[in-house]
C-alpha cells in the first residue's frame, strides 16, 4: 500500500512539473523585425525595418529566412551533423555558402557560454505568458529576451543564441552594428513542416566556402 501511495505521489510530481509544457518537434515561427534604437545610415535601418524572420523546425533540421525589401538571407542547419548552408541575395548577387560543423561553431563563437538571468518581469505575447530575461555573453555584452516555457522545441540548436534558454523566445533584441533590432513573434504554427523546406538549391547561386565568404561584404 505504501509503495502504491509513493508511486502515485511521484507521478503527480512528474505531471505537475511538466504541466502546460509542450515539447515540439515541428514548428513554424514568424518574427516581425523593427529598428528600436541607433542613428545609423537610414538605408541600413530600412534594410531591417519591416523585415520578417521565419523559422521552420522539423526534427534535427531548421531553416531561418530573413526577408526585407533590400536583402534576403536563408540558413539551413542540421543539428545532427552540425553543418549548415547559407543563401544570401542582395542587389542581384546570389551566394550559397557551405559550412562545416567547425565553421558553424566559428561563426557563433561569441555566443558560446551565454547565460540567461530572469528579471521577474512578465508579459503576454501571441497569447503566451512570457518571462523577461537578460542574456549575458562572455564579452560582457547583453540583450533582452522574453520567452515562454509553454513550448519547448526539441531541436535547441536551431538558434545558437538560445541553445541554453529554458523555453521559446517570442521577443528579443539583437545588435547589428549601431542598430538594435527587435524581433517579435507574430505567428506560431505547429502544423507539420514540408521536408522540401530543407532542400538545397543546385543552381542559380554562386557557391563558396565559409572562409572565402568572410572577405565578402554584402
Amino acid at each position: 500500500m505504501k509503495k502504491q501511495v509513493f508511486l502515485i505521489a511521484l507521478l503527480f510530481v512528474i505531471v505537475s512539473g511538466g504541466y502546460g509544457q509542450r515539447k515540439i518537434s515541428e514548428l513554424t515561427l514568424v518574427y516581425d523585425a523593427s529598428v528600436t534604437t541607433g542613428n545609423a545610415e537610414p538605408r541600413i535601418a530600412d534594410a531591417f525595418d519591416g523585415a520578417t524572420n521565419t523559422i521552420y523546425l522539423k526534427g534535427n533540421m531548421s531553416r531561418s529566412e530573413m526577408v526585407s525589401a533590400l536583402f534576403s538571407s536563408t540558413t539551413i542547419h542540421d543539428s545532427k551533423t552540425g553543418a549548415a548552408v547559407v543563401m544570401r541575395e542582395v542587389s542581384g548577387q546570389k551566394l550559397l555558402i557551405r559550412m562545416t560543423a567547425a565553421d558553424w561553431q566559428n561563426k557563433n563563437e561569441k555566443y558560446k557560454g551565454i547565460t540567461f538571468k530572469n528579471t521577474g518581469e512578465t508579459k503576454e505575447i501571441a497569447g503566451y505568458n512570457c518571462v523577461k530575461a537578460e542574456a549575458i555573453m562572455n564579452d560582457g555584452a547583453s540583450f533582452v529576451v522574453y520567452y515562454t516555457t509553454d513550448i519547448i522545441p526539441e531541436n535547441k540548436e536551431y538558434d545558437y543564441h538560445f541553445r541554453t534558454l529554458n523555453g521559446l523566445p517570442l521577443e528579443y533584441e539583437l545588435k547589428q552594428g549601431k542598430l538594435t533590432i527587435r524581433y517579435t513573434v507574430s505567428k506560431i504554427n505547429m502544423n507539420p513542416v514540408p521536408a522540401s523546406k530543407f532542400d538545397i538549391p543546385t543552381s542559380g547561386y554562386r557557391e563558396m566556402k565559409y572562409e572565402e565568404s568572410k572577405n565578402i561584404k554584402m
